[in-house]
């Protein structure tokens, strides 16, 4: 019985950590924000409980702080276009290699489709 529990919940904890980056130093404080406008389809993205609100443009993905999903939660599968503050963290898994850029959008002023709610 111990083993059972043992195996179980080290596969828990490899779920758990499967998609988790290691945390840089550049993470702590994110670089200046820059105002943008962004055009692109709004898509959920990640699997449940970690899912993400994501605007897919043409080369790039910006992902919607937490805070400001539900503006965006009824454009899902729509394509969008909207006015916000821009910014990035550089990704490094744990051995030190890169793992990309990633990109953030806050403070949305959605423009495109004019007829939302607020």
């Amino acid at each position: 019985m111990k083993k059972i529990a043992a195996v179980l919940l080290l596969f828990i904890v490899l779920c758990a950590a499967e998609n988790t980056f290691a945390r840089g130093k550049e993470e702590k404080d994110p670089p200046g924000l820059q105002r943008v406008q962004v055009s692109g389809d709004v898509r959920m993205v990640g699997n449940s409980p970690m899912t993400s609100l994501v605007i897919s443009g043409e080369n790039r993905e910006w992902h919607i702080v937490p805070e400001e999903q539900e503006k965006l939660m009824e454009f899902q599968q729509q394509m969008v276009i909207v006015r916000a503050d821009e910014y990035y963290y550089d990704r490094v898994f744990a051995n030190g290699a890169s793992a990309g850029r990633q990109y953030y959008i806050k403070n949305i002023d959605i423009i495109y489709p004019q007829n939302h709610r607020q």
